[in-house]
């Protein structure tokens, strides 16, 4: 798979800190805010500078090496209580994202692992986490992009490509494979409100690997697909629940039904890491509600008239009936349900077969 398609890596370990792409800047300034703290990580994921569900993990378990450093520091024997406060702040960032309590277990299971200095051990396994998941993401664009056939365009919402994950992509990695292998000729991405993560991330992400995108509003998206413009939709998720459903970018639930109704595809691509079997169903996720000024401001300023109140859930959840493919490092559920996702996690070793 050619690396021409992907070039970009938001987050990065270097001068012993972290390092996180400010995306609440793109596309107009590329910047990198440094984080020497596992608070500094927690405001980070909180106020979105990093976004996406496996990206989140990856800086909480990078967050985890930089509590502990301290952590020792003050306290050489007792550094796991020491550090007890900065992991509920990193757990407690965003609520929906299973990645991020998948990546936080993780590290604590590390942990009990160490008898002298932690910060050595613990690096070691957040760049192993780091590493699995472009890895992962990889595996993901082959076998997503096998279930393309004719050469076509697609629809994506949200941002599911490098900038959301450790690299390469979960959605954008299987655009970006099927591209490369000349199966996809244009990508649609929706803008994506309040926050506009198909306009400034996945529209600019698309544009710096010469891949061709066409911006539309969310409502514009039946309409394309009334017109037979697109044969698949390819989303992300932030958490998938036992049953297939998913919880990803609010209106991706709207993008579901209208595939649905005019015979588009619609295809999710997440990491194993991404499917929680202790929650049952979409109705378990928690679904975090953002601030109301995000919607009724735009860069400060007022939009509506003042007075009038915003209901801001930042996901939705879509019934697996909707779907029809979930896309795994481990495999393809076609036609996802509980036994399949059940079935997924019992295989032993990577595995492509499809799963009728």
């Amino acid at each position: 798979m050619s690396d021409r398609h992907d070039t970009i890596r938001a987050i990065e370990w270097r001068d012993d800190r972290l390092y996180l792409l400010d995306q609440r800047l793109l596309p107009h300034r590329l910047e990198y805010l440094a984080c020497g703290t596992a608070p500094a990580v927690a405001e980070a994921i909180r106020k979105m500078v990093v976004r996406g569900a496996p990206a989140i993990g990856i800086a909480a378990a990078y967050g985890v090496v930089l509590a502990a450093r301290d952590a020792h520091a003050v306290d050489p024997a007792g550094w796991r209580s020491a550090m007890e406060l900065d992991l509920r702040l990193l757990e407690s960032a965003r609520p929906t994202a299973v990645n991020l309590k998948w990546a936080l277990e993780r590290m604590r299971a590390v942990m009990q692992q160490i008898e002298k200095d932690p910060e050595a051990r613990l690096l070691q396994e957040a760049r192993r986490i780091h590493e699995e998941d472009v890895r992962a993401n990889r595996r993901m664009g082959e076998l997503g992009a096998e279930l393309i056939g004719e050469r076509c365009a697609v629809l994506t919402h949200c941002n599911a490509g490098s900038l959301a994950t450790g690299g390469f992509g979960t959605a954008l990695g299987v655009i970006r494979a099927a591209f490369s292998a000349g199966r996809i000729e244009r990508v649609y991405a929706d803008e994506t409100r309040p926050w506009l993560q198909g306009a400034r991330l996945t529209a600019w992400e698309l544009v710096q690997d010469g891949i061709p995108v066409t911006l539309l509003v969310e409502g514009a998206a039946a309409w394309l697909m009334a017109r037979g413009l697109v044969e698949w939709v390819i989303v992300g998720a932030d958490r998938i629940a036992a049953n297939g459903d998913v919880a990803n970018k609010i209106g991706t639930y709207s993008a579901a039904v209208n595939a649905r109704r005019h015979g588009v595809k619609f295809m999710v691509v997440a990491p194993l890491s991404t499917i929680d079997p202790e929650t049952p169903d979409g109705h378990s996720i928690p679904i975090e509600e953002r601030p109301q000024e995000e919607i009724l401001e735009l860069a400060g300023q007022p939009l509506t008239a003042a007075g009038a109140t915003a209901w801001n859930p930042s996901f939705d959840v879509t019934p697996a009936e909707l779907i029809d493919a979930i896309v795994t490092e481990r495999g393809v559920i076609l036609n996802p349900d509980r036994k399949k996702i059940g079935a997924l996690f019992q295989r032993e070793g990577d595995c492509c077969n499809d799963q009728e």
